[in-house]
């Protein structure tokens, strides 16, 4: 369906802009991780643009569902049709959700890119802008992008920011001119890329964070103009060599071993002058080096060799969580050589994404290679590959347990397709539903029964967890407050209450209504510990003829998962 063209940028506006940059994001995912060369050829470019777009739009629409609950909380002849959040709310919780999700390098920076843009945005006070506006904010984000990287490097997305607001700056007052200049400038140096950096044009293709950064200014054209644009984008700027293979071609590009051995991520709660001097500390430690943030809330990204100092770092400068380090694995994958040959491949391997370090000893107890994913922490796709090269199988059946991992998981089935390995991915939305699939699995059988089998475990398991609101919102069971219990069957809140036992009572009645042979019940380290006991002689005495069992799931986030088989 057609949107409808905007005649100013306002806070529809933003909320429209982030739904479609996402979408778009989403479809271009694969090609742009496929080209992703630089600064490390890691294949996640694409799947860390979507994740912080995610997040961006994902805090914006939070920001619209709380003025709804506020609208709908007064008196109907109080409320005016135009209430709802302004300008200057909805840019604020785009930039906020964005920091608070960048993933990588080029995810980093794009979230300086919409903070600088929000600044402009959100200083003026207006309910809306028009052209001028949306040209000042462009021209900002790209400067404030550019000073948040320590070493500024031609020919990647800071190079086709630039050009974005170079052309900007000649079109006109109207918002869909400036957006469709800024596209085409954006567009235009893209192209140019390789020209600028060897590695690209070695390996043939644009920068991945400039493609990114282009489908994001197309869904701003599609935002203004309520069409997309008519001219595409171009992928590749050579003509292809006979017979290349695209992987080693990649590896070829890239730095090699030569590059840093570490990415390290965090969020920083320091003042100015404590980031000014780690910038500095972080700049002689390693590469690839990019602070984004401000208001004592920072996004900090740096590729170093020493891990370890790269958090002590941080830790001297402020308070740093959500920490991320993933190994780049260089030369992990086409390394040849008779003083190490190669150490044989297993038939096949399970790798699964777990929630929790009792669930992690679970899966591993099971032979799975697990990768734990902490609360409020995704893994990247980059450490989704490395955890199937750790299995070292020939055949590897893939496990996210996560329905917000479907892409992050499919780019890394992808990459490690590419380096020839059989992968299925099977879309387990909860780790119940993995437990499932794991307790069927047979490395023995055919690769594709196997497959199946373990497909039809997890896709016969109805899955729910407890958790605990944290904050105000709408919900499919209505409107529930900060620290209230939910009850999620199937991902949707179906329950909500003031007791964890009561709901998580409530949740399995409604599960066991439609059937049941075996409930799973895995309990998170903050759930209270009668819950499970409560729970088991509830199913006992009530249903027949149904099992329990239950895990000790550790720092799993929810306070309760519950499977029905």
């Amino acid at each position: 369906m057609a949107q409808v063209p905007q005649r100013f940028f306002d806070a529809l506006a933003v909320r429209t802009w982030c739904g479609l940059s996402l979408r778009a994001l989403g479809r271009a995912r694969e090609e742009i991780d496929a080209i992703n060369v630089y600064p490390v050829a890691d294949g996640d470019t694409g799947t860390n643009l979507y994740l912080t777009v995610e997040s961006a739009a994902a805090a914006v629409e939070a920001v619209f569902a709380a003025h709804e609950v506020d609208a709908g909380a007064g008196d109907a002849e109080d409320r005016d049709e135009e209430d709802g959040p302004s300008l200057a709310d909805a840019v604020g919780a785009m930039a906020h959700g964005a920091l608070i999700g960048a993933r990588g390098n080029s995810g980093t920076i794009l979230a300086q890119l919409l903070r600088g843009m929000a600044q402009v945005l959100s200083a003026r006070g207006a309910p809306h802008t028009g052209g001028s506006g949306l040209r000042s904010a462009l021209r900002h984000a790209a400067e404030s992008a550019r000073n948040a990287v320590a070493r500024p490097v031609e020919g990647t997305v800071l190079t086709v920011a630039s050009a974005a607001a170079d052309a900007a700056d000649g079109a006109g007052d109207d918002c869909a001119e400036v957006a469709r200049a800024a596209y085409e400038g954006a567009r235009a140096a893209l192209a140019a890329t390789p020209g600028q950096l060897p590695v690209l044009e070695r390996a043939g293709v644009v920068d991945a964070g400039g493609h990114g950064l282009v489908t994001v200014l197309a869904a701003l054209v599609e935002t203004c103009t309520g069409r997309p644009p008519e001219t595409g984008v171009v992928l590749h700027a050579r003509v292809e060599h006979d017979d290349a293979d695209p992987a080693v071609e990649c590896a070829a590009a890239g730095d090699g071993e030569d590059g840093p051995a570490f990415e390290v991520i965090y969020l920083l709660e320091a003042d100015d002058a404590a980031v000014a001097r780690l910038r500095q500390r972080l700049d002689a430690l390693g590469d690839s080096l990019v602070v984004v943030g401000g208001d004592g809330l920072w996004n900090v990204h740096v590729h170093v060799d020493d891990a370890g100092a790269a958090v002590e770092a941080g830790v001297e400068a402020g308070r740093p969580y959500r920490i991320r380090i993933t190994h780049f694995g260089h030369g992990d994958v086409h390394t040849t050589g008779a003083e190490r040959p190669p150490r044989e491949r297993a038939p096949r391997a399970v790798v699964a994404v777990v929630p929790g370090e009792g669930l992690a000893e679970l899966y591993a107890g099971a032979g799975a290679t697990t990768l734990l994913a902490r609360p409020g922490e995704p893994p990247a796709s980059g450490e989704l590959v490395q955890a199937v090269r750790r299995a070292h199988a020939r055949e590897v059946v893939l496990l996210p347990n996560d329905a917000e991992l479907r892409h992050t998981a499919a780019a890394a089935a992808e990459q490690a397709r590419a380096e020839g390995v059989r992968v299925a991915l099977i879309p387990t939305r909860s780790a119940v539903q993995g437990i499932a699939a794991l307790a069927v699995h047979e490395a023995g059988r055919r690769f594709d029964e196997d497959v199946v089998a373990m497909t039809s475990a997890a896709g016969a398991t109805r899955h729910a967890e407890v958790t605990v609101a944290e904050r105000q919102s709408w919900t499919t069971a209505g409107i529930c407050q900060a620290g209230d219990v939910l009850g999620l069957i199937d991902g949707d809140v179906a329950v909500i209450g003031p007791d964890v036992s009561r709901v998580a009572a409530t949740v399995l009645d409604r599960m066991l209504s439609a059937g049941g042979e075996l409930v799973t019940l895995v309990l998170g380290d903050e759930a209270p510990q009668d819950v499970a006991d409560q729970l088991e002689a509830r199913v006992r005495e009530a249903y027949l003829a149904v099992d329990t069992v239950v895990y000790r799931g550790g720092r799993q986030g929810a306070l309760l998962l519950v499977g029905v088989e």
